[in-house]
Order: C-alpha cells, then sequence, then structure tokens
C-alpha cells in the first residue's frame, strides 16, 4: 500500500480529516436547507471557505516548531494592536464594535485572538524554568497577557469572545502545573465577585440575557423568545427529525439566526435525536484525536500548544450545544464547522492545522514506545 499511496497523502491525520469533512458537508446540508433548499447563501460560501482554510491548515503543517515559537509574542502583539484599532475604527454591526474593514476583506480581531492567547501562553511557560511554576512569576505575567485581550474585546462588547480567550488561556495555565489552591482562590473569588458584575459590569442586553436564561418563559415574545423557539425546534424533531428541508421553525422563521447560533436546533429539527448523536460522536472524534497529538508531544511547548488547541473547539462545542438547549445564556458562540461564518471556521481550522502541525512534529520525532 506503502507504494501505491503517495507518501504525502498517506501520512495525512486521515482518522481526523474524514470525520471532520464529513462534519463540514453535513452542516452544508443543514446550511442548505436553512437557506430555503437553496446553496446561496450559505451552504456554497460555507464549503468554499472550508476548502481554503483547509489549505491554509496544510501549509501550517509545514512551520518549523522554533519558527511558531518565534513568532508566539510578535503574532500575539500584531493581534493586540488590531484589537485597539478596532475601537478607535472598527464597523459597528448588532450594536457591537468587532470587525476591521480592510478592503474587501472584513477581520474579526477578537476571533484571531482566541488562538493566538493559547500559542503565547504556551511559549511562555515552556520558556519558564520548572522552579518558577509554583511562584508569582509563573502567574502575573501570563495572567497579564490573558487580561489585556479580555479587556478590549469586553469594550467591543463581546462576553462570549472574551470568556473564550479567557478559558483558553486558564486551561494552558492549568495544564502548565500551577498550584490548585491559585485556581480554586480564584474561582471562589469570581462568585463573590459575580453580584457586582452582574450589576455593575455587564450592559442591559447582557443582564437580561442571564435573566433569561434563569427564566426564559418569563418573556416568551421578548428576551426569552430565542431559547423559546430553539427547544420547540429541537424537542419537535423527536427521534429521527421531521426530514431534510422540512423544518418548518427555520423555514418560516420562527427560529432566529436558523445558519449560525442556532444552527444545531436548525438540524435537531430535521434529523432529530440520531442526527444529534452523530454531531457529538464526530466532534468526539475530533477532539479525542487533538487530545491524542498532546499527550504524544515530546516536550513542553507542543503538549500545551496542542491541548490549548482542543480547549478552544471544546469551549466552542460546548457552550454553543448548551446555549440552544437553555442550559447556558445566549452568548453569540457559533458551533464549530456547522454554523456559517467565515471568522469562525478561521479560528477552528487555525485550532486544527496547529494540531496537524504538531502532530507532525511528533511524527518527525517520534518518542520510543509509542506507536504512531
Amino acid at each position: 500500500m506503502n507504494s501505491i499511496i503517495p507518501a504525502p497523502v498517506a501520512r495525512q491525520p486521515w482518522q481526523m480529516l474524514i470525520p471532520l469533512v464529513m462534519l463540514v458537508c453535513f452542516g452544508a446540508a443543514v446550511l442548505y436547507s436553512a437557506g430555503g433548499g437553496h446553496m446561496q447563501p450559505f451552504a456554497l460560501s460555507h464549503l468554499v471557505r472550508f476548502a481554503i482554510f483547509l489549505a491554509m491548515a496544510s501549509i501550517m503543517t509545514l512551520f518549523d516548531r522554533r519558527f511558531v515559537q518565534f513568532m508566539a509574542y510578535p503574532a500575539y502583539a500584531a493581534v493586540l494592536l488590531l484589537l485597539v484599532a478596532v475601537e478607535a475604527m472598527g464597523a459597528i454591526g448588532g450594536g457591537s464594535q468587532r470587525w476591521l474593514s480592510l478592503g474587501p476583506l472584513v477581520l474579526q480581531p477578537s476571533e484571531i485572538m482566541k488562538p493566538v492567547i493559547v500559542l503565547v501562553i504556551a511559549k511562555f511557560y515552556a520558556n519558564l524554568p520548572a522552579g518558577m511554576i509554583p511562584t508569582w512569576r509563573a502567574l502575573i505575567p501570563a495572567g497579564a497577557l490573558i487580561a489585556m485581550p479580555m479587556a478590549l474585546v469586553l469594550l467591543q462588547p463581546d462576553l462570549g469572545t472574551a470568556l473564550a480567550i479567557g478559558f483558553g488561556g486558564v486551561v494552558v495555565m492549568f495544564l502548565a502545573g500551577l498550584p490548585m489552591r491559585w485556581f480554586i482562590g480564584a474561582g471562589a473569588a469570581g462568585a463573590v465577585l459575580a453580584p457586582l458584575a452582574f450589576f455593575f459590569g455587564l450592559k442591559e442586553y447582557q443582564q437580561r440575557r442571564v435573566t433569561t436564561f434563569l427564566d426564559p418563559e418569563s418573556d416568551p415574545l421578548g428576551s426569552g423568545y430565542h431559547i423559546m423557539q430553539s427547544k420547540i425546534a429541537i424537542g419537535s424533531g423527536g427521534m429521527t427529525g421531521k426530514g431534510f428541508n422540512e423544518g418548518s421553525q427555520s423555514h418560516l422563521n420562527y427560529l432566529p439566526e436558523p445558519h449560525t447560533d442556532f444552527v444545531f436546533a436548525t438540524m435537531a429539527e430535521e434529523w432529530g435525536l440520531l442526527g444529534g448523536l452523530v454531531v457529538l460522536v464526530i466532534f468526539g472524534i475530533i477532539l479525542h484525536w487533538g487530545l491524542q497529538v498532546a499527550r504524544r508531544s515530546d516536550d513542553r511547548f507542543s503538549k500545551l500548544l496542542s491541548a490549548g488547541m482542543v480547549a478552544t473547539i471544546f469551549f466552542y462545542v460546548a457552550i454553543n450545544l448548551m446555549m440552544v438547549m437553555g442550559l447556558a445564556p445566549v452568548v453569540g458562540i457559533p458551533l464549530p464547522f456547522m454554523s456559517h461564518g467565515g471568522s469562525s471556521m478561521m479560528t477552528n481550522m487555525i485550532c486544527i492545522g496547529t494540531l496537524m502541525m504538531v502532530n507532525r512534529w511528533n511524527r518527525d520525532n517520534p518518542r520510543s514506545g509509542i506507536s504512531r
């Protein structure tokens, strides 16, 4: 078989790529239905974006480990400057200022910061002597690196993306071996400060999202409309769904954002519980492969980088699914590889490309005793 299949093709991580392509194609089918039975405006652009970013991910696999480490701080500084530029001259949409218009390109720097924060925190701890891990020198600089972009994103305002940036960074800090008492203390402090943050830190519409999450039936035609319609769509799908392109909630415009934030509800109405289980299994395969890449890495930087990228994808998946089922407030987090949107696809494919890159490092420098 090795003589039949070209080596560059054979050494690709097909155990992840095949499920990923299946998930994207399934997402395109759902977007076809959300678009009223047409490839435009959602399904075709979804597939084109995936193809473009898959090519980008393939190019990323060629990067050398030393080059990636060298670029960590410059990349962080560049994206941080873009976040500052968003505050100065960013485009406003949906009440938020999140985008930069660069000629024909519309860029959302906060999305790029999600994988970049993982990269820079992994670089920081990879270079930190092990003896300094339990000291403040391991906490304060990394905390500042995470806090600066979170603060800029919160000013946009975009709570969901800020939390995603913080989650990725904190996961890398945890995996780096910082004392558990610091995380317990931070959690206790967060619980104490949560009421103050709710009343004085969140804007009015963000406060409504939290109260609606706690009691969506209190305003079913207002702030609770999104969650209520999403639950109706998911519940009406039953075990096998209403059938492809037969979803009434999305076709009759009851379900808001059926092609982005609530694409899982669109899918569940037409494909039912079985369709939902297929999506969950595929995500499980992709995330498990990513964790295997981290486990097989033979250096600290690669382990932290790959595990952080897995955590970033997991955050997207977990929050979106909890959101559409009414288990979390609506925070505008799309479902990876299924929701329509270029920024989300780019971010998640950067994570996939990084994992493919670390997988190549592992293959080129295998550790003894571990099969690949």
